[in-house]
């Protein structure tokens, strides 16, 4: 079982009842599902850069990215319906909580200037939505491949309002900013 599901349900789904009143454990907020995406822009046409990409999500994620598609033609964009314009990979489970433990252990303390995250980043639903500029701070990517890092967002999707979500999250050990008064 994943470290950070045993905390939930040890640690965080008491402290959440205890502080928000909940009488139930299944009404009590979690983390549903984490969502890793990025867009190709301008390699959208380098098949290679976009299987590389797809390949370091991969890595990255623990389990296969698929590939996102264009709905439409946009010329402003210069894509075409049907283009492979982005990857993304959306984890569940204990895939996920070992996603999330890594995120918070490894990849965050690794990034360049990183000074906790900003509350706005968490929206009314509870949802917190990073931007991550480079995927070599996952020590799972190869530091040979220096000339293609790619950025991604890590969407970490909860059940929650936003009081609780950010509850939620500094519960489970997110970095968040102290709000300025």
């Amino acid at each position: 079982m994943a470290r950070l599901r045993e905390k939930y349900q040890k640690e965080i789904v008491g402290a959440m009842k205890k502080e928000f009143g909940y009488t139930n454990d299944a009404e009590t907020p979690r983390i549903t599902k984490v969502v890793l995406n990025s867009g190709v822009g301008k390699f959208a046409k380098d098949e290679k850069m976009v299987e590389l990409i797809e390949k370091g999500l991969t890595l990255i994620a623990g389990q296969k990215a698929v590939r996102t598609k264009a709905k439409k033609s946009i010329a402003g964009f210069k894509s075409r319906q049907g283009m492979d314009i982005g990857v993304k990979a959306t984890l569940r489970g204990d895939r996920m909580y070992h996603f999330v433990d890594r995120l918070i252990s490894v990849a965050l303390p690794r990034t360049r200037d990183f000074h906790g995250i900003d509350l706005k980043n968490i929206d009314q639903n509870g949802n917190l939505t990073l931007g991550i500029k480079e995927d070599i701070v996952f020590p799972e990517t190869s530091h040979e491949k220096a000339g293609q890092i790619f950025g991604f967002q890590v969407t970490v999707v909860t059940n929650a309002g936003k009081k609780e979500g950010e509850r939620l999250l500094a519960l489970f050990g997110f970095p968040l900013k102290k709000a300025a008064k």
